[in-house]
């Protein structure tokens, strides 16, 4: 179990006799009995999908599976096709949460049990950018419009239509939302509207959309509970409030958004082409080196274009020179006779990186010391540790990532730098370069799918 559960695990079994001192919540019985949470999702980027490695994940599988852990039982997850066939489950009490990134809304309120809100979203009106975009709801109805059926977007257009008439739409059970996106950015439809956390994570793999306008006010995400969910609900009322002052929601949301809102429109162009015509030939070098030194190969491609764009003829200005532009010194010590090489570059910036996954120390979550590492590989290990010390001082984690993008950036500030060991350094270098990598990664593995 995940040492970030533990702390509160026995507090909450504890509180509610999870394990045999007779509740009658209904819900809670029927997990104590199942010893599983059962969890009503969909197959989503947003929500719940196999990673690379075939491993669960997605921001509500995470959310939902620290619940589980908190209750010291399994989790179950069963996939749906739609929003509406997940209102049907869980009114069916076919599960024990409904974690679908589902909007909060006044008429959803008067039928469901809703949990505490975990993430603020809004509405937006999602068009192609070389298309005549509508600036309004009555400018709107000039444009074809395919929305997912039984969804928020629905419920908010309903009530638009009471004032603009002439709005019309369309509506699908057989798409996904990713794919009513993709028929907007191939042109097949003129519009649609989606959640602005969905547009954030989409735009990178479909370039061509652009946020027309907000179609409504800032609404709420939260997860369905089954009618009968007294005890049960407080529980997760309680469970969220923990999480919120132990900072894991803010964990799990920098692990999925996080790196969200670097998308540049051209910058984003020129990296797909050169997916498609500069990275054939150095692909097999990434995925034999990343293999030798246990790394994802689209990470460590994705740290090469982030330091040179895969040119291995390319120079910085502080010495840095080749595909993972290293400098002199780093090339000589990790044994790179030639920087321009490709093959020599891709090796030793390998190398280098995982001589510093190596150096982190233990208490760092395993998933985010492949982070500190990139870090230490940019900005220097020393001055990773200068930080990671500042953020004990500050009263941070200094073995969380989210912690430390908070502090890094404060290591160019004189009122921090001049009581740290190695002073001055440009923190939010580290910060930005991290970011950016993720991005490319998730680019590259959507693109190789």
């Amino acid at each position: 179990m995940h040492r970030t559960h533990l702390i509160f695990v026995w507090v909450f079994l504890l509180c509610f006799g999870l394990f045999g001192c007779g509740e009658k919540d209904p819900v809670l019985q029927d997990i104590r009995q199942q010893e599983r949470l059962v969890v009503l999702t969909r197959n989503a980027p947003t929500i719940y999908y196999l990673g690379p490695d075939d491993a669960p994940a997605g921001f509500e599988y995470d959310l939902s599976k620290a619940l589980a852990d908190s209750l010291g039982v399994k989790v179950e997850y069963k996939l749906y096709d739609t929003i509406e066939e997940i209102l049907r489950a869980i009114q069916n009490s076919e599960g024990h949460i409904a974690a679908a990134g589902l909007t909060r809304t006044e008429l959803r309120s008067e039928n469901y049990v809703f949990g505490p809100p975990y993430k603020t979203i809004q509405q937006q009106v999602v068009c192609h950018r070389r298309s005549r975009l509508p600036e309004n709801v009555e400018e709107l109805k000039n444009h074809s419009l395919l929305i997912i059926a039984e969804s928020s977007y629905q419920e908010t257009l309903n009530e638009l239509q009471r004032q603009h008439p002439a709005l019309n739409w369309e509506t699908t059970n057989d798409l996904s939302t990713e794919q009513v996106l993709e028929k907007v950015a191939e042109r097949q439809v003129d519009c649609t509207v989606v959640d602005s956390n969905i547009v954030s994570l989409n735009r990178r793999y479909y370039p061509e959309l652009v946020v027309a306008f907000a179609l409504s006010e800032p609404q709420e995400l939260a997860w369905l509970l089954p009618n009968d969910s007294g005890q049960f609900k407080q529980y997760v009322a309680d469970w969220f409030e923990q999480i919120e002052d132990n900072s894991m929601l803010d964990v799990i949301n920098e692990r999925y958004y996080g790196y969200a809102d670097i998308f540049d429109y051209y910058d984003n162009h020129v990296y797909q082409r050169r997916i498609e015509k500069r990275l054939p030939k150095y692909r097999r070098y990434f995925q034999q080196i990343a293999d030798y030194y246990q790394l994802p190969w689209t990470l460590l491609a994705a740290q090469a274009y982030q330091e040179s764009g895969w040119n291995p003829d390319a120079r910085s200005p502080t010495g840095g020179r080749g595909m993972m532009m290293l400098t002199k010194n780093t090339a000589q010590a990790m044994g790179v006779e030639d920087r321009a090489d490709p093959l020599q570059s891709i090796r030793g910036g390998a190398r280098y990186l995982d001589r510093m996954l190596r150096k982190m120390p233990e208490q760092i979550d395993d998933d985010d010391k492949i982070w500190f590492a990139l870090a230490a590989y940019n900005i220097g290990y020393a001055h990773l540790q200068d930080a990671r010390q500042l953020a004990e001082k500050l009263g941070k984690n200094p073995n969380v990532w989210n912690d430390m993008k908070q502090v890094l950036p404060l290591l160019s500030q004189k009122t921090h730098y001049k009581h740290l060991k190695h002073g001055y350094a440009r923190g939010t270098e580290p910060v930005r370069y991290i970011d950016r990598i993720r991005y490319y990664q998730d680019v590259l593995v959507n693109a190789l799918k």
